[in-house]
């Protein structure tokens, strides 16, 4: 059974999450929490696989929730529910710590689905958005020195395979782009994670970007 902590500071929201999880088998919601302070107190208390976080909410938000609770030893996963266009903080929480990025205007299925996906370590960003992320952190100044290459240690296949990560591809799209099986695609993403010390996929894009390997073109949509 997955266990669900739900964080958003409509009521309504948590509701139709609620009765949503109740009706799915193998989720359970084992808490509810209206802000940042609240989640992280029960983040804590009732031990939640995914904790599904808005970012905009009264007193502490979703960021420093997020960065909070990630921090802890052998933290649950944290899944963002928000409305991206309204938000320009979403590329906050991903380096904050968070597993995933969904919009509030997805199926409900597929909301359901990402709460599983997470729990089962994977990393995940809504395919609509992810060229909004990317615009995001277009937007955002480079630092003036550069960062030490995190991709240090990594072959140049590997290289090839995160730099396509960052590009959004998914597993069966970079085994088409490089003409390689998926299985082997899968298993180069996985060295990628154990050498780069990466949370998850959405650390790898992160990572992609931030060592320069993949540069978003400005002006995007």
């Amino acid at each position: 059974m997955i266990r669900v902590l739900l964080t958003d500071d409509q009521p309504l929201v948590r509701h139709g999450l609620r009765v949503l999880i109740a009706d799915r088998p193998g989720l359970e919601v084992v808490g509810e929490a209206a802000n940042g302070e609240e989640a992280v107190r029960l983040a804590a208390r009732a031990a939640p696989d995914v904790v599904v976080m808005d970012i905009r909410m009264p007193g502490m938000d979703g960021i420093e929730a997020t960065r909070r609770i990630t921090a802890a030893t052998a933290p649950p996963k944290v899944l963002i529910l928000t409305t991206f266009d309204d938000d320009e903080y979403v590329y906050g929480a991903l380096r904050a710590g968070a597993s995933g990025f969904l919009v509030k205007d997805m199926d409900m299925d597929q909301i359901l689905a990402a709460v599983e996906v997470v729990a089962a370590g994977d990393g995940l960003l809504a395919p609509k958005v992810t060229g909004r992320l990317i615009a995001e952190f277009a937007a955002r100044p480079r630092a003036a020195a550069p960062r030490p290459a995190p991709v240090a240690g990594i072959t140049a296949r590997e290289e090839e395979v995160l730099t396509l990560v960052g590009s959004g591809l998914s597993n069966g799209e970079i085994a088409a782009r490089l003409h390689i099986s998926p299985a082997t695609a899968k298993a180069h993403v996985s060295r990628l994670l154990t050498k780069l010390d990466a949370r998850d996929r959405v650390q790898l894009v992160i990572i992609a970007y931030e060592s320069g390997l993949v540069a978003p073109a400005r002006g995007a949509d």
